[in-house]
């Protein structure tokens, strides 16, 4: 950046600025670490083609996608049919039951149908979510695009079951009994808005969870580091209470984890039940 000549100079001189960090120093290479959004950031690890001017590349959101996956095959496959279930065999039964049971309070024995669509999905969101807590690890919902693509599958099924299913009937739903003849037309228009902002709560619900949660976490961690290489001995007792912080954070982050992968399935759950069971 140049800024204006002083008077009488007759030349433009260089911005005041900071001098650069040092990586070389702790301190400076500790503080350079402490950015909280660098860590959603993708990251191509290796190309795969091109289209025109596009790369298509293999990502580290790409990497962890198939560890989920990855995880999640082994959980099923390798848990085994014992008659006394072993760690592995319990964690998929209960995972199983979990999400069936869901369905059943939710969506009838007639939803039972779409169970491999939520168990996977729930399966999904709560491994991806749980691998993302890691530290150094990516936090694949972390990104507004996934939860969208996500969403916008359950969308989509809802709308093209419910349709082949009812027919004209499925438009029900946009007419709830009961309502007045002179507000009908305002609560429909107000049925029909939620009804097409679904994948928008839907999808940004699980985004803004996961992100603001691991900022958080990055940021009241990232005071522990700022102390003790700031104000040294005495910064890394002032540190306590950020720690403390951090850690109680960090067990929290494990809940909401497996909340919000279970709060993803069970509204799908219920949209799945407005395409079965439309105007109840």
């Amino acid at each position: 950046m140049i800024v204006p000549a002083r008077a009488g100079t007759g030349r433009a001189r260089p911005a005041d600025r900071d001098p650069p960090a040092s990586p070389g120093r702790p301190r400076d290479a500790a503080l350079m670490k402490i950015d909280p959004i660098h860590q959603f950031n993708i990251e191509p690890l290796f190309t795969l083609g091109h289209i025109g001017n596009h790369t298509i590349a293999f990502t580290n959101s790409s990497l962890y996608m198939l560890v989920a996956v990855a995880i999640i095959s082994i959980l099923m496959l390798a848990s085994g049919t014992q008659l006394v279930p072993g760690r592995l065999q319990s964690v998929a039964e209960i995972s199983y039951e979990f999400v069936a049971s869901t369905i059943r309070s939710t969506a009838g024995a007639e939803g039972m149908k779409f169970f491999p669509l939520i168990f996977s999905l729930f399966m999904f969101i709560c491994v991806s979510n749980l691998v993302g807590i890691i530290p150094y690890t990516f936090t694949i919902s972390s990104h507004l695009i996934v939860t969208a693509a996500l969403a916008l599958l359950v969308f989509f099924t809802v709308l093209i079951y419910g349709i082949a299913k009812n027919g004209m009937k499925f438009f029900s739903i946009f007419v709830p009994h009961g309502v007045p003849g002179y507000i009908l037309p305002l609560v429909m228009f107000i049925e029909i808005l939620s009804f097409f902002l679904r994948p928008v709560s839907h999808s940004v619900r699980l985004f803004a969870n996961m992100l603001a949660g691991h900022i958080a976490l990055k940021v009241f961690a990232g005071f522990v580091a700022m102390l003790g290489f700031s104000l040294g001995a005495l910064g890394w007792v002032g540190g306590v209470l950020p720690l403390a912080l951090t850690v109680a954070l960090y067990a929290l982050e494990i809940l909401v984890a497996f909340l919000q992968a279970y709060v993803f399935a069970i509204l799908t759950c219920i949209y799945l039940n407005d395409a079965i069971h439309p105007g109840h």
